[in-house]
């Protein structure tokens, strides 16, 4: 069964999202980001992609009590990404509850780096984020493009042991027109085994079940819930 994962972005520790990465288009959603947690933890989901979008501008983590917040008090399975740019980075997400931290920007900028992370905390724990625009990969909190092809990254990294990978068209991203099919099917024939996680565009609950079909080992949900497009109790029901 394909694990459905709602969203929380953060900046300023308010729930926010933004359009196609763009952090001048904003909207906060919840000034409590607990409170939504515990919303989706009632609902009877066990995930969370959590996001330090601060983090991804800062280059380290920023909303540590977030992150610290949400799995001391809910029984949320928490990935965590933004500003890990460092093994102490991922060593203090995890410590601060994350199951498993994503990391992006290091694995473009410094692939030896993220090797080596590989081999400290093991494949099972960390995330590769293949965030691309317009195929190509890009890094910063996607301020900065680079000239690295999206399904060309991604088989690399899975050739040096990445297990896990969540891929974000941009150009989907908050948009609520429907997520990447065809590069996710792109991916999956170019790297089978690889544990892919859909993020950007889901918008219908129709949406899910493609991506289910499609071999998606994950996939993310962000906006369709906060616009309501898709219910927690859709969501619960896939769980």
């Amino acid at each position: 069964m394909m694990r459905i994962i709602p969203a929380i972005d953060l900046i300023d520790g308010k729930c926010v999202r933004l359009s196609q990465g763009d952090y001048a288009q904003k909207t906060v959603y919840n000034e409590n980001p607990l409170e939504v947690a515990k919303a989706f933890e009632a609902a009877g989901i066990r995930h969370l992609h959590l996001v330090d979008l601060d983090g991804a501008k800062a280059r380290k983590i920023v909303n540590r009590p977030v992150l610290e917040a949400i799995t001391r008090e809910t029984s949320l399975r928490v990935d965590f990404g933004g500003g890990i740019s460092t093994a102490e980075q991922v060593r203090i997400a995890l410590e601060s509850g994350a199951v498993q931290v994503t990391c992006g920007s290091i694995a473009a900028k410094d692939p030896n780096a993220f090797l080596e992370w590989l081999t400290i905390f093991g494949s099972d724990k960390l995330i590769l984020g293949a965030d691309s625009k317009n195929r190509k990969i890009a890094v910063a909190g996607w301020q900065e493009s680079t000239q690295s092809d999206v399904v060309a990254f991604i088989k690399n990294h899975q050739s040096n042991g990445v297990g896990f990978c969540i891929c974000t068209d941009i150009a989907k991203d908050g948009m609520l027109q429907g997520p990447a099919l065809e590069l996710y099917q792109e991916i999956l024939e170019a790297c089978p085994g690889l544990n892919l996680i859909a993020s950007g565009g889901v918008t219908t609950i129709d949406d899910l079940d493609l991506l289910a079909a499609g071999g998606l080992e994950g996939a993310i949900v962000g906006k369709a819930i906060y616009e309501g497009r898709i219910t927690l109790a859709e969501l619960a029901a896939r769980c």
